[in-house]
């Protein structure tokens, strides 16, 4: 059996499946994909992942990609320690809370990234080398992102992302009132799911929301997930985020 995770940083998409994979106890061969040089753009891993995007799971030869869908297939195949209820109604609320994390709360997190973080480096890159760039992306809403995060994202943009995560983070907490983990008293993907999507990032990201102050429970939850050693493994994984690699260096892979 051979497990290959093509990634990021462990943080956000790339955080959620290493994860699982390591809640799971599961060996896996750890490949570094470099987000700073567009390396996921490359001719190399756009034939391994069309839409040119981490992360990606190759098992056995099978190719899995988008987040969610790997998580469940780790489940499928590998059901020894259960990241999912045994029971129609668990499942059900799982994947309830998984959708809600990646229809309504992934997206907005997101353009508060890249409009503080992707933005500069898209900025940074000169006219020409940043259309050659464009072309090389596969799906046509990654390249608007990009070209709105050189742009800058409008205030309206930003405030309605914003008003989602607050919304997010109160539906969590308030939810946490009478339950251990998302999905009832069992750990589930769906906790990886919130935690590398927003659970990691909104004090850091928008300490205007005095999130201990407000939603405690969240926090507590927060920790007691950050504390758990299988999320321990996941964030110990190498981090490349660096200055220097943040700074793009001209090369189009």
């Amino acid at each position: 059996m051979t497990l290959k995770y093509y990634h990021a940083e462990p943080a956000a998409n790339s955080l959620k499946s290493m994860i699982c994979l390591h809640e799971k106890g599961l060996d896996f061969e750890s490949n570094y994909v470099n987000l700073h040089t567009f390396e996921q753009h490359s001719d190399w891993f756009v034939k391994l992942n069309p839409e040119g995007q981490v992360p990606v799971l190759v098992h056995d030869g099978t190719i899995i990609t988008h987040t969610t869908v790997i998580n469940e297939y780790l489940e499928d195949v590998f059901p020894d320690v259960p990241l999912r209820p045994a029971d129609p109604a668990g499942k059900a609320r799982m994947r309830v809370w998984n959708k809600f994390v990646d229809e309504q709360v992934m997206n907005h997190v997101s353009m508060h990234g890249w409009h503080r973080m992707v933005g500069v480096i898209a900025r940074g890159i000169d006219t020409g080398a940043f259309e050659k760039l464009m072309e090389r992306i596969p799906l046509p809403d990654q390249r608007k992102k990009w070209m709105n995060a050189r742009s800058g994202f409008s205030e309206a943009d930003l405030q309605n992302a914003t008003d989602k995560i607050i919304y997010a983070c109160k539906k969590v907490d308030d939810h946490l009132a009478d339950n251990t983990w998302l999905a009832g008293e069992m750990f589930t993907s769906a906790d990886a799911n919130f935690y590398s999507m927003c659970g990691m990032m909104v004090e850091r990201m928008f300490t205007e929301l005095e999130v201990a102050k407000n939603y405690p429970r969240l926090v507590d939850w927060r920790e007691r997930m950050t504390a758990r050693p299988g999320v321990q493994a996941a964030l110990k994984m190498p981090d490349h985020t660096n200055p220097a690699l943040r700074t793009w260096t001209g090369e189009v892979l």
